[in-house]
């Protein structure tokens, strides 16, 4: 059964002046993120902007799945990464993983898209 879903979007532009922005990067997306862009060389590539717009959509997409937004949760206790097959799958630490857990969701579901301009990310959660 779903009980939430959010959606949202966000311009890549926007994260190409945040990459350049370590603090902001550092307090906004978890480490495992980060790294991997950096582990790759590829953290001033065009495709880091997508990359990181993306994954900052997602976080904003669960907040709204939440259905109570993202307050007191900080956004870097959101992890989202792909797994073998290149699915998206978020996963939640802290007041984040508090937060779902209070939904009684057991599972979350999230898809990720991007264009020359934005990204976009829905997220579900359903028990």
């Amino acid at each position: 059964m779903i009980i939430g879903m959010g959606i949202d979007i966000v311009r890549i532009e926007r994260m190409k002046k945040w990459i350049v922005r370590p603090l902001l990067m550092e307090r906004y997306f978890h480490e495992k993120e980060i790294e991997g862009v950096k582990s790759r060389g590829q953290l001033a590539a065009a495709g880091a902007a997508m990359f990181f717009a993306a994954r900052f959509a997602a976080k904003e997409a669960f907040g709204k799945a939440l259905g109570t937004g993202l307050l007191g949760i900080s956004l870097k206790e959101i992890q989202v990464e792909n797994n073998v097959n290149g699915k998206p799958v978020i996963n939640l630490y802290g007041k984040a993983k508090e937060a779902f857990e209070k939904t009684g969701g057991t599972k979350i579901h999230a898809s990720l898209t991007h264009e020359t301009d934005n990204a976009l990310a829905v997220v579900i959660i359903e028990r």
